[in-house]
């Protein structure tokens, strides 16, 4: 008998299998835990110290950033393409980044992704007029960036986070 076709193989591969299959699905309970905790984060730091490595993020991502003037901590990128264009649409995405002072000394960073997915119907060859494009777009917070952001500005804390994610996502 060979190995593959004994039972005790076969249970063998279903442990397995059934174990990387847990371990997947805790690592993405632990990551989401982690990316909730980092949207509600208070930096222990003025919103000044923290703003440029906002922007870093951005950048990191390839986003081109316009800041708004006046004072105030907001931030927009244009959008920029997510992946090859598509028969069923292209996808595009950018960023509208809000910077807030909770207290002295404290503040929050809010990353908003405006996602955008334009599409193109067939041209008209009766009529030789071009198709008409549609967009669809959806607002949503990105609290990867924002889990980013806390591992570039305040790594210890990042770093707590991670622990408590292990210890209380199994």
């Amino acid at each position: 008998m060979t190995m593959t076709k004994s039972p005790l193989a076969s249970t063998a591969l279903l442990l397995v299998a059934a174990l990387a299959l847990s371990t997947g699905c805790a690592a993405n309970r632990r990551e989401a835990y982690i990316q909730e905790k980092a949207s509600t984060h208070v930096y222990r730091q003025p919103i000044a110290e923290v703003w440029p490595k906002a922007k870093e993020v951005l950048v990191e991502e390839g986003y081109s950033v316009m800041e708004s003037k006046g004072g105030a901590f907001e931030m927009v990128t244009d959008f920029q393409m997510q992946g090859a264009p598509s028969s069923l649409g292209t996808a595009y995405a950018r960023y509208l980044v809000r910077g807030i002072e909770k207290g002295p000394g404290q503040c929050s960073v809010e990353f908003l992704k405006l996602s955008r997915v334009e599409s193109r119907g067939a041209h008209d060859a009766n009529t030789g007029k071009d198709a008409q494009t549609t967009a669809s777009d959806s607002t949503s917070r990105d609290y990867v960036m924002e889990w980013k952001l806390l591992q570039k500005v305040d790594p210890e804390a990042a770093k707590a986070l991670e622990a408590e994610a292990a210890q209380k996502v199994q």
